[in-house]
């Protein structure tokens, strides 16, 4: 996500907050949110994929995903 997107996400907060937004701009706001949370997941998840846990007898393994709580 670029600069102008996020400085975009910001001013329609901000009027938002002061004047309210219109239909199309609510529709903006929720679409460039979902592309900013999505980008961010996908950062995050390519970070983890790079995280390896030394073990006690120096052994490496990667990090794994926890199974859900059921």
């Amino acid at each position: 996500m670029n600069k102008k997107d996020i400085d975009r996400i910001n001013e329609l907060a901000r009027k938002k907050k002061t004047v309210g937004l219109t239909v199309s701009e609510l529709e903006e706001q929720q679409r460039l949110r979902r592309q900013y949370i999505d980008e961010f997941k996908e950062n995050l998840k390519a970070t983890l994929d790079q995280v390896y846990i030394e073990r006690e007898d120096g052994s490496y393994e990667k990090l794994k995903k926890k199974p859900p709580i059921s």
